[in-house]
């Protein structure tokens, strides 16, 4: 067994370390007015962050909550410019050493991963096996159990100043909204699902590294345990592929009764088994063993916010600098789509002018 992360601390508050984390914080956010007020007065900004963390007397500020649109309703929960500065701060050493732990095939927020690694594996196994075991997790991020979390950061931590400040996270963020309904869970009592604190707000860099965390005990649990070869997860999107339907079944079984066990339910329908060569919606994409096309929403999708980003153009709402990066974002996703007859006929119909 790896050995836990121990003196953190004093390199976790350092100048250079804080500096760092700002570098990052600030990273295509350099015009958000927030963020300029910090650069202004930065030397000042990072000491009196260092002071109070050094001192004990850093407490987490207030979020702004806004809702996005994105295929599903979600709320998302921005942190104060200087708190995510402490959220890269303990990124930067919590993660490289805890990272090591997880296993190969999590693609989600992690270096040298991500959408389009995920699916290039899955495509790849996907040539290989006929089935698809296809799950979701049920309102995972509402869902994450507080009390739960903090036991399983201890297995990976044990500064106990780390520690301090991650729980306080933990305990200050607003849950992500969606989950409205109670419940029990085996051995519960009447009042266990009320006063058990749970959820981690959408939009904390701690939020998605956490989120890795919790699950990474089901993740050796499948690897190791239930012998699983072709096994990926992407935040809470679980697929295991496999020549048995039989066999995928009795898996998807096991999978279940291990997530109770850290409060999770799979999604009662979207835990279902594919024929891997009638291909599958996974990550914006239809996957098919030899091929991938953008689904149709993603592309319509995009018109709309193409045609709205032209608009705000006209009205000088937006400039250029704003529209690139969102525009280049898009393009870097479809281009894995078989998308050029889409682009050309999008970025054809659309005229960025001043009015």
């Amino acid at each position: 067994m790896m050995k836990r992360l121990g003196r953190i601390w004093p390199e976790l508050i350092s100048f250079d370390n804080l500096y760092s984390a700002y570098l990052k914080a600030r990273k295509g956010k350099q015009s958000v007015a927030s963020v300029a007020e910090f650069t202004l007065n930065l030397e000042s900004e990072l000491l009196t962050l260092q002071q109070e963390l050094s001192e004990f007397r850093y407490r987490p500020g207030r979020y702004r909550l806004f809702t996005i649109y994105e295929r599903k309703k979600r709320q998302i929960a921005a942190a104060p410019f200087r708190d995510r500065v402490v959220h890269h701060a303990i990124i930067n050493l919590v993660e490289p050493i805890i990272d090591r732990r997880f296993i190969f095939d999590s693609y989600a927020c992690r270096k040298g991963k991500g959408v389009h690694a995920a699916v290039d594996r899955y495509q790849q196994w996907s040539r290989r096996y006929p089935y698809v075991l296809k799950m979701d997790i049920e309102q995972y991020f509402p869902s994450i159990d507080h009390a739960i979390l903090k036991d399983k950061l201890r297995h990976y931590l044990k500064d106990r100043y780390a520690l301090a400040l991650i729980d306080q996270i933990i305990d200050t963020a607003p849950a992500a909204t969606g989950r409205g309904d109670v419940i029990y869970f085996p051995g519960d009592d009447l009042f266990a699902p009320i006063v058990r604190s749970t959820g981690l707000p959408i939009g904390n860099l701690t939020s998605q590294f956490l989120a890795n965390l919790y699950l990474d005990a089901v993740d050796h649990y499948i690897k190791e345990r239930l012998r699983v070869h072709a096994y990926i997860r992407y935040v809470d999107d679980l697929l295991i592929l496999g020549r048995d339907k039989t066999q995928l079944h009795e898996i998807r079984e096991w999978i279940r009764q291990r997530l109770m066990e850290d409060r999770l339910r799979l999604h009662p329908r979207k835990a279902h088994i594919y024929h891997t060569a009638r291909g599958i919606d996974l990550f914006g994409y239809q996957i098919f063993p030899h091929k991938r096309r953008l689904r149709n929403d993603n592309g319509h999708a995009f018109r709309r916010r193409l045609r709205k980003m032209a608009a705000l153009y006209r009205e000088n709402v937006l400039d250029l600098k704003e529209i690139h990066p969102r525009v280049r974002s898009w393009i870097g996703h479809a281009i894995h789509g078989e998308t050029e007859g889409l682009r050309n006929s999008l970025f054809a119909s659309t005229v960025f002018s001043r009015g």
